[in-house]
């Protein structure tokens, strides 16, 4: 694995080192002795798979909240997605900026969303797989949101949403309660 820090404080990129012969390759995606020598979480307490039918399809801005905070490692095994995080937590040296990378099943890339991030992505291509490994487990009470054209994130999403489920849209704006984060 090729492991490329990103210009969030935190935020990893991880790329698979393939060993190729005749058959095809075989490459190690996960590695907790590795993942804890890079600054990341290697705990997982539950995996997701989210299947998107069609292209334009975005979920989120979702988190976790500092009393139960998750890391995700996600990864798109089929299709493409663009993938992006914000970082909410109010006194990181990324307080609010965020990133945008592409993962697909091609580029076989994975991203490691520290906890108290932001998260969303959209889909690129029809019939997309993005799987989670999730460092926390999900607590109804501690979840967030907001709104993906959020101005207060600024981001640029490279296609028109077409499919956004109710509870997505209609996320709040994003506010800071000061040093106590986001709500």
């Amino acid at each position: 694995m090729r492991f490329r820090s990103l210009p969030i404080d935190g935020a990893m990129l991880v790329e698979v080192d393939p060993l190729i012969d005749e058959r095809g390759f075989f490459a190690r995606i996960f590695d907790a002795k590795l993942f804890s020598e890079h600054g990341m979480n290697p705990y997982a307490a539950q995996g997701n798979l989210s299947h998107n039918k069609f292209a334009g399809t975005l979920r989120g801005m979702h988190w976790q909240d500092a009393t139960a905070p998750e890391s995700k490692f996600v990864r798109c095994v089929r299709g493409a997605v663009y993938d992006v995080i914000v970082d909410i937590r109010p006194d990181s040296p990324s307080y609010l900026k965020h990133i945008g990378v592409e993962l697909s099943a091609a580029n076989r890339r994975a991203l490691y969303v520290p906890p108290v991030f932001a998260h969303s992505f959209i889909t690129l291509e029809d019939d997309s797989d993005v799987t989670y490994q999730v460092g926390g487990v999900y607590t109804p009470g501690a979840e967030g949101g907001a709104r993906y054209d959020d101005p207060a994130f600024g981001i640029e999403w490279p296609r028109e949403i077409e499919i956004i489920s109710d509870k997505d849209a209609s996320w709040p704006a994003f506010q800071t309660t000061g040093t106590e984060g986001p709500r």
